[in-house]
């Protein structure tokens, strides 16, 4: 450690290397010497003392003073002094006043081995706190992109890399499922997160994310990197099977003939680096129709019903399509869910015309039912869109006037007993909701409705930590592929028609309520 015989250029030279080996600014490296020197000066001088030590950037000098507040009565001598032994203390002083700090110029001193010690340990925590606000502001404009490495070694199935100056993590569940990784391989990984830790910063690496996939396509299709073709979305099952959505910013450009490439070469270069993943190439379309029937390739589509409400699409398609459609263990119309954030059920010309047929009968039979109507009366507000009672309640008289064959005085009458309907309905309900002894928190859950609430009742969910722990399809149903064959999977709330972004943002809410603490 240095001492007052030693080299004072020396001490700037120190610095200067530490500063070029750490890149960080030798300044700071300074500003820890004199912090450093201070504190071990303190043990000299006194714990009580406030220590300030100015190293002179060109000579290397080093003094050292005590600070001093001036006052009128001073009562600690370590802290405080008069204005008049301040003034004698140096002229510098003179202009100072009552409540003014001054420097008091301390004798030079050899550092004793503790001394010496504390100031080392000074000096080299603030370089290492440095080095890593250094890391962690270059590594945090790279994040959302690719990052290359060699493969240091393996902990527990995750990967350490080696990016020169730091090192990054690819865990187990982010690298690509059966991809055999050695010690001194070469890897490239799609850096998603960068976080400041007590240790340093800390660099998450990914070669399952789906943005992996999209990154490696800006490398590989100039188009891309140039933004005359956009990447719309994309989604992946990792080793498997992936789609990734493009659409021709420039009309005259082929999107997916251009990250084709001649004779795949461009596709070929992306699946070989994620190891043999097969690839869809989907084109973009505004129309949701046409866009889920370009994501479920090779399967062809008959015809999509669409609910952009709810985001549900209903896709008809034959018998022999059917299994295309859906992939194998359901994974092609997985990853087009995903793609298009649009919930898909697919189902059969047939499946179609009944589910119509079904729907079209018992919506019929609650009108005939609840608005005491024959049959006939009863199908035609069904031919003409009306699917509830609320929607003839919210109606007006001359939006039915205007279905053949309904008078003035029936459309008054339907009206006015959907609105009688309707108020004993809600009275039911209510009564039904306190008999079922519902959880006052989840009666007031935003978003829930009374015919919800006595729908879970009768299936026994009463609190709302019983409704939080449920998953978004035990609400709204779905199909799910069991031994090959496509089976129908019933929602708790499915009769809703809550829409999957619906039911989780329900099921989020009553999470973030009933576990807040």
């Amino acid at each position: 450690m240095l001492n007052k015989r030693a080299d004072k250029l020396e001490l700037l030279r120190i610095a200067e290397a530490v500063a070029l080996e750490k890149s960080i600014d030798k300044e700071l490296i300074i500003s820890s010497m004199e912090i450093g020197i201070a504190k071990a000066a303190k043990s000299k001088f006194g714990q009580e003392n406030e220590i300030k030590v100015l190293i002179d950037r060109d000579s290397g000098n080093i003094e050292i003073f005590r600070k001093l507040i001036i006052t009128e009565n001073p009562e600690n001598s370590n802290t405080e002094i008069k204005l008049e032994d301040a003034v004698n203390l140096s002229d510098s002083n003179k202009g100072k006043s009552v409540g003014d700090e001054i420097l008091q110029p301390l004798p030079s001193f050899d550092f004793g081995r503790i001394a010496a010690q504390i100031a080392k340990q000074v000096i080299s925590s603030n370089v290492r706190d440095a080095e890593r606000d250094r890391q962690f502001n270059e590594f945090i404009d790279k994040k959302d992109s690719i990052l290359s490495g060699i493969v240091k070694r393996l902990e527990f199935g995750n990967v350490i890399v080696d990016l020169g100056r730091t090192e990054a993590i690819i865990q187990k569940s982010e690298l690509i499922p059966r991809e055999i990784i050695k010690a001194g391989d070469r890897v490239k990984a799609y850096c998603f997160d960068v976080r400041r830790e007590q240790r340093g910063q800390q660099i998450f690496l990914s070669r399952a994310h789906p943005k992996f996939m999209e990154k490696l396509f800006i490398q590989e299709v100039p188009e891309i990197y140039d933004g005359l073709i956009e990447i719309k979305s994309s989604s992946r099952d990792p080793g498997s099977r992936a789609k990734i959505c493009v659409k021709a910013v420039d009309t005259s450009l082929d999107p997916v003939g251009a990250c084709v490439g001649m004779r795949g070469s461009r596709v070929q270069a992306v699946v070989n680096e994620l190891q043999g993943e097969k690839i869809d190439i989907v084109n973009w379309s505004e129309d949701p129709a046409i866009l889920v029937s370009n994501a479920l390739s090779p399967a062809d589509v008959i015809r999509v019903n669409v609910d952009t409400e709810r985001k549900k699409l209903d896709v008809i398609l034959t018998e022999e399509n059917l299994s295309k459609a859906i992939g194998r263990r359901g994974q092609n119309v997985r990853l087009a869910t995903k793609l298009l954030n649009y919930e898909i059920n697919i189902m059969t010309d047939q499946e179609d015309s009944e589910k119509r047929q079904i729907e079209f009968k018992e919506k019929t039979e609650n009108f005939v039912k609840n608005l005491e109507l024959d049959e006939t009366l009863g199908q035609l507000l069904v031919a003409e869109g009306f699917s509830t009672i609320d929607d003839i309640k919210d109606s007006s008289t001359e939006n039915l006037l205007k279905i053949e064959g309904i008078e003035e005085d029936t459309a008054k009458a339907l009206i006015e007993r959907a609105k009688e309907f309707y108020e004993r309905d809600q009275e039911d309900i209510s009564k039904r909701i306190k008999e079922l002894g519902l959880e006052e928190s989840l009666i007031n859950l935003k978003g829930m409705t009374p015919g919800m609430l006595v729908t879970l009742g009768e299936k026994k969910i009463l609190t709302l930590e019983n409704f939080a722990d449920l998953a978004s399809d035990e609400l709204t149903g779905g199909y799910d592929i069991v031994r090959g064959s496509k089976v129908k999977i019933e929602g708790y709330l499915e009769d809703f028609a809550l829409s999957k972004e619906e039911a989780d943002n329900l099921i989020m809410s009553a999470r973030e309520i009933a576990y807040k603490d």
